[in-house]
């Protein structure tokens, strides 16, 4: 559990451009704009059946999920869908 803090901790304590920053608040803006119109429960909601699928795609729930691969304009989605898509696996 302290490896994901540590991990998380440094991540978050690297430094970022304006329009990094911007680019980031503006996809959790987003969010919460299709969370608020109802998206987010419609969601959840297919996870059931398609829970296998979940796990391979984030690399059977090891942190961090596979998503570091990516480019770093997609990573930051990539972990909150694993990380809600492997929670709810339990």
């Amino acid at each position: 559990m302290n490896d994901k803090f540590d991990e998380l901790a440094k991540n978050m304590a690297q430094s970022v451009t304006r329009r990094g920053a911007l680019r980031r608040f503006g996809v959790g803006l987003a969010g919460l704009v299709l969370a608020s119109l109802g998206f987010a429960n419609q969601a959840r909601a297919g996870h059931g059946h398609v829970s296998g699928q979940c796990k391979k795609a984030c690399n059977q729930c090891k942190y961090p999920y596979g998503c570091d691969a990516l480019p770093l304009s997609e990573q930051q989605g990539c972990f909150y869908y694993c990380n809600g898509c492997c929670s709810l696996q339990g």
